[in-house]
């Protein structure tokens, strides 16, 4: 369900390629709230103003009241909730959207322009209804006189996120980068942060993922979630975009990053470890688009899904088959995976790396599998191995994970009206310039 409020609460813009400013949802489902709620006279607690003018500019004049919600049928919920927020804003001088929605027998739901503005906005609109029964008991209260509620109503208006270029690119926007621990991950994260997305960093549980999430959210704060995801098990990938919608409401962008390889003649080649390769690189490429589209349909405006392809899908290379042809396969998906979502906004992209070897003291997991036998077979060490591939390149240039979060940031900032495309990040290599 929170997807669906989350589209419908996002606010429209007249910009062609950002039609859409997202919100950021929290959630409470305590039981002391829904006893409130659920209550004979819950509704009427509810609906009546916050008791002080400052608890109101925070929470809106009241919060949006759902009668008989329908939680069995999505669409006529959809319906209800649009007819709601529709009616809500129609009541009040400056038309504002609610910062806050009751859900009977469900609970309350807060928005805000970031993670910290959505769980103060719920707090406080928490605590008043709390406040709000414990007076009832003692007897009536009294709401804010009705020419203060119309001033605050109308100053809301005027504050609502603009789209004027004030705000950073991404700003309300929820990322996932899967594979976030290794070097390409941290980079894309960390892009997707400097220009004010929030983002999910998901990994293999384990010190990697763990170590990352700690140093991400010692400069970017609650902006910074975490979650273990195993991207070959559709319950794992499952269960971690449903914490992202639990957690903040729904997702804009998600970066299909996790990926392995593997060095060995096709002559050579275990059919267990091709396998491997394809459960991680194909399938897990397929369950990711899949719960994305899934999400990005129910909020309905629109998105944005990139797949961090390789070079080797245009220019493969001997004994690096079993990462050549499954990375291909991935490929070929979000490029199918762009025909089929563009009719509801959603844009599919790719970017093609050459070899990105760390990320500050974060290395490749890729080169950390591949790069010894590559070493060996060149009689170079790590630094001889770095140049080599650097050399090989046109502009003779070093591929940084920096260089990769930029490709990813030209699509979801929405630079230009682009899906379907592949964006090379190698530095120049005729060989594997996509056709």
């Amino acid at each position: 369900m929170a997807p669906i409020l989350r589209g419908l609460l996002s606010h429209p813009t007249d910009i062609p390629d950002n039609p859409f400013l997202p919100v950021i949802l929290a959630s409470l489902t305590s039981r002391e709230i829904l006893d409130i709620i659920d209550a004979t006279q819950g509704k009427a607690l509810a609906v009546t103003s916050p008791l002080s003018a400052c608890d109101a500019a925070m929470t809106g004049v009241a919060p949006l009241w759902l009668d008989a919600p329908n939680y069995d049928d999505l669409e006529q919920l959809r319906t209800q909730l649009a007819d709601g927020i529709a009616k809500y804003a129609a009541s009040l001088p400056g038309h504002p959207s609610p910062k806050v929605v009751v859900l009977p027998g469900l609970g309350m739901l807060g928005a805000g322009e970031d993670a910290d503005e959505a769980n103060y906005v719920l707090v406080t609109a928490a605590q008043t209804l709390i406040r709000k029964a414990q007076l009832a008991k003692l007897g009536a209260f009294q709401g804010l006189p009705a020419e203060i509620l119309q001033a605050i109503a109308q100053t809301m208006q005027h504050e609502e996120h603009c789209g004027c270029g004030c705000h950073p690119p991404l700003a309300g926007k929820i990322g996932l980068v899967t594979g976030a621990a290794g070097a390409i991950g941290t980079g894309i994260s960390r892009g997707l942060l400097e220009n004010g997305c929030h983002v999910v960093v998901s990994d293999l549980a384990g010190p990697n993922l763990e170590s990352l999430v700690e140093e991400l959210q010692a400069t970017y704060g609650d902006r910074v979630m975490g979650i273990a995801l195993d991207v070959t098990n559709p319950d794992s990938v499952a269960y971690g975009f449903g914490e992202v919608v639990r957690n903040w409401g729904g997702l804009d962008i998600a970066v299909v990053n996790a990926g392995v390889a593997h060095v060995s003649s096709l002559a050579e080649m275990n059919l267990e470890t091709f396998q491997r390769l394809e459960r991680i690189n194909v399938d897990g490429a397929l369950l990711t688009i899949r719960e994305m589209a899934n999400l990005l349909s129910a909020q309905n405006i629109g998105g944005d899904i990139v797949m961090v392809s390789t070079k080797n899908v245009f220019a493969p290379g001997a004994t690096f088959g079993a990462y050549s042809a499954t990375k291909a396969a991935a490929h070929q998906l979000a490029r199918i995976a762009s025909l089929e979502l563009a009719g509801k906004g959603i844009r599919v992209n790719m970017v093609a790396p050459d070899a990105v070897f760390s990320e500050g003291e974060r290395k490749s997991g890729l080169w950390q599998e591949v790069g010894p036998g590559r070493m060996r077979a060149r009689g170079l060490d790590e630094k001889g191995l770095e140049d080599y591939y650097q050399s090989r390149n046109l502009l003779k240039a070093k591929v940084t994970a920096k260089h990769v979060a930029n490709a990813v940031l030209f699509f979801v900032t929405h630079q230009t009206p682009t899906t379907g495309a592949t964006i090379p990040v190698d530095g120049g290599l005729p060989d594997a310039t996509p056709r």
